[in-house]
């Protein structure tokens, strides 16, 4: 298999490229600074570029069995990288035929008791609730396009390789919750999600 990792140099796109190399997978690594990774290997193929070009991104994954995404930025609302560079990467797939996505999130973005989302209730940091638009946004593209795709939806990230032993559930925060994972779990669900396949077409909260 061949995957196409978008938001490459950052904690969790890190991870993500030494776990999939690991698991013997070719891998397009893209980003703007992508020669910076200091990791090298036969199956992984450094590609610079924007993820906001349309062509850059086509011709990233167009040779690729599935795409994973950890797109980040700065979170106070004017960086659209998050919504707009997966709004280009689900085009770009549903131009090349590439079906499978999975893409990092956050928290906010699932289910409260009530049904309502967690970013809507009165007590949501407000430092946080413009990213957390950028990535309801992120996820409202995926819901309307034709692809099977996954939205992993961590509360804090722990900069750490991983333990191998989380939480998750669909659409709602899992139980117990830590309110806390590392870099490497999400990387590691998102590996195995790839091969089972037991969230397509959900948001999932995950959790140590």
């Amino acid at each position: 298999m061949k995957l196409a990792i978008f938001g490459a140099t950052g904690q969790i796109g890190i991870q993500l490229i030494k776990q999939a190399v690991w698991r013997n997978y070719k891998v397009n690594a893209f980003g703007r600074n992508v020669f910076d990774i200091k990791f090298e290997d036969e199956k992984l193929q450094l590609i610079k570029g924007a993820v906001f070009d349309e062509g850059e991104v086509y011709d990233a994954l167009n040779d690729c069995d599935a795409v994973l995404s950890s797109l980040g930025g700065s979170i106070d609302g004017e960086d659209k990288t998050r919504s707009l560079g997966i709004k280009n990467i689900v085009n770009q797939m549903q131009k090349a035929g590439v079906k499978r996505i999975i893409a990092v999130g956050t928290y906010g973005v699932l289910n409260n008791s009530d049904g309502k989302l967690i970013l809507e209730a009165d007590n949501y940091p407000k430092q946080f609730l413009a990213v957390g638009q950028e990535h309801l946004k992120a996820l409202q593209y995926l819901q309307q396009s034709n692809l099977d795709w996954t939205f992993v939806c961590p509360p804090t990230i722990v900069d750490d390789g991983p333990k191998g032993t989380y939480h998750v559930n669909k659409d709602y925060p899992p139980q117990p919750n830590t309110m806390r994972i590392t870099s490497g779990d999400i990387a590691l669900f998102m590996l195995n999600e790839l091969e089972k396949n037991e969230f397509v077409k959900a948001k999932v909260g995950i959790c140590s």
